[in-house]
Formats: structure tokens, C-alpha cells, sequence
């Protein structure tokens, strides 16, 4: 991919995301996925539809499995 033609405003962008890298890595992660595209439209009609972000949909099928494989935890 090629990198876009310089301009002040990119170039003051991409110094601070370089000074910010780590911080960055530090505080978030990013999985790097991929579903069955049938199956990941179907998932975010239905987040649409009931206004769920995807954070909030990972966050409660991590707790469903957190007491599904650790039921004595809590």
C-alpha cells in the first residue's frame, strides 16, 4: 500500500502516532480476526438493530464462558 502524498496535517498525524506507539499498545489490542461474512453481516444487523457495540457483545460472551468453564469463581 502506498503512503498518501505529505501534507503538514499528515505529517503532524503520523509524528504523533509514532511518539504514541506504545502508549497506544499498552492501553488497547487489537485481534485480528476474520468469520464467515454471511455470519459476521448477520451479527452486526442484529448489534444494529438493537444498538450493541461490539465491545458489549464481546465483554458478555466472555462472562457467559467465564462461568460456563469456571463456575466455582464466583
Amino acid at each position: 500500500m502506498e503512503r498518501k502524498e505529505s501534507t503538514p496535517e499528515r505529517e503532524r498525524k503520523r509524528t504523533y502516532e509514532e511518539k504514541h506507539k506504545d502508549e497506544r499498545k499498552a492501553k488497547c489490542k487489537v485481534w485480528g480476526t476474520s468469520i464467515d461474512r454471511k455470519f459476521a453481516d448477520e451479527i452486526d444487523e442484529f448489534l444494529e438493530k438493537h444498538s450493541i457495540t461490539k465491545v458489549a457483545i464481546i465483554t458478555a460472551g466472555f462472562e457467559v464462558l467465564r462461568k460456563q468453564y469456571e463456575p466455582n469463581d464466583k
